[in-house]
């Protein structure tokens, strides 16, 4: 019993947004008229992106920082992808290699800028976010570029299209309806996250933002960690890049959509369990987290506006009602931060 206490109490936040979700995720298909596997593919859809971006976020505050330059990044790699990613076959492969490889080198320069320069996260990366904005502008001054259709499409549905698309197989059953989405993401985070949560460098993470002090005097290297955590972060931001471009099927170097995606990132951290300190939480969570905003959104689409709550389906009025939703859904996650009396106690 005190194990399962203790394991409830370490994974509060996780359990809360998973929660929310459920409640949330449960109400929109109640009520959706036409709820079917093409719209879950189209939720993954809207879904994917911030989720990768979310992801991008938690590395930083996991050592204690914030991220201003996930959207910017993200926005970037879209840019890029449309250029590099407009063949077919080997090539397009290699569009994606490069486009992960800029978004990976724009987190490394953000750790080298934060570490090195001795400059705090939330400024380096408000410049570097500007920078990135820049080269997206001047990459795409104008939307464009044409993605590969049948690549696109193969990507942004279920595991059966992929087959049908190239020729692969005919049909999986009940596995082959799955979305592409959740295949994306199940592989990035077993091939990606929990082999660097399981490192030496991925637990340094954790102790930097628990207590940087500490975990100096106790032998870990610092300055490598944040690194690292900083260019995993640029990792993730360009899957969400790559995934925008295979989503969208062009470039586009929107500054208001990259602003939005960086603050509802740090929203999503929040609400899936990680603590601002720094410290405690995971990418876990943080996929929850964003689940649970894409979920307000979506529910706001469904309901009849002959109900009583109709209200609420006014455009005009969304924005207001998001925003209270989100207020209390970040008041929720973070709950267990406001309820601790020693700050040391959110890490045991």
């Amino acid at each position: 019993m005190k194990t399962l206490r203790l394991l409830i109490g370490q994974n509060l936040g996780l359990l809360l947004a998973v929660g929310m979700f459920a409640v949330l995720y449960s109400i929109y298909v109640s009520m959706h008229p036409n709820y079917g596997m093409n719209v879950v593919n189209q939720n993954g859809n809207e879904m994917l992106a911030l989720i990768f971006v979310s992801m991008a976020q938690t590395m930083a505050v996991l050592v204690g920082g914030l991220d201003l330059s996930v959207g910017p990044l993200m926005t970037l790699t879209n840019t890029v992808g449309s250029h590099v990613m407009a063949g077919s076959g080997g090539s397009i492969t290699l569009g994606v290699i490069a486009c992960l490889m800029v978004g990976t080198a724009g987190g490394f320069m953000n750790g080298l800028i934060i570490v090195y320069g001795r400059i705090q996260p939330i400024i380096a990366t408000l410049a570097t976010g500007a920078i990135f904005i820049g080269l997206a502008l001047f990459l795409r001054p104008t939307p464009g570029g044409i993605v590969d259709g049948d690549v696109a499409w193969a990507f942004t549905n279920d595991i059966n299209e992929l087959g049908y698309t190239f020729g692969w197989w005919e049909d999986l059953g009940w596995m082959g309806k799955l979305p592409m989405q959740l295949f994306i993401l199940s592989a990035v985070v077993l091939l990606v996250w929990i082999p660097f949560r399981r490192t030496a460098t991925g637990r340094g993470c954790y102790a930097i933002g628990s207590a940087e002090g500490a975990a100096f005097m106790s032998g870990v290297q610092v300055d490598r960690c944040k690194i690292a955590a900083f260019t995993m972060g640029g990792f993730f931001a360009g899957c969400a890049g790559v995934y925008l471009t295979l989503q969208m099927g062009s470039g586009n170097a929107d500054a208001p959509q990259a602003a939005e995606y960086t603050l509802r990132s740090i929203a999503a951290v929040v609400i899936g369990g990680t603590s601002l300190y720094g410290g405690t939480g995971g990418v876990i969570g943080t996929i929850f987290g964003a689940m649970v905003l894409r979920a307000i959104s979506f529910l706001f689409r469904v309901v009849p506006e002959e109900s009583t709550f109709g209200f609420i389906a006014n455009p005009l009025l969304q924005p207001l009602f998001e925003g209270i939703i989100l207020l209390v859904a970040v008041s929720l996650g973070a709950a267990r931060v406001f309820r601790v009396r020693n700050r040391l106690s959110l890490f045991t």
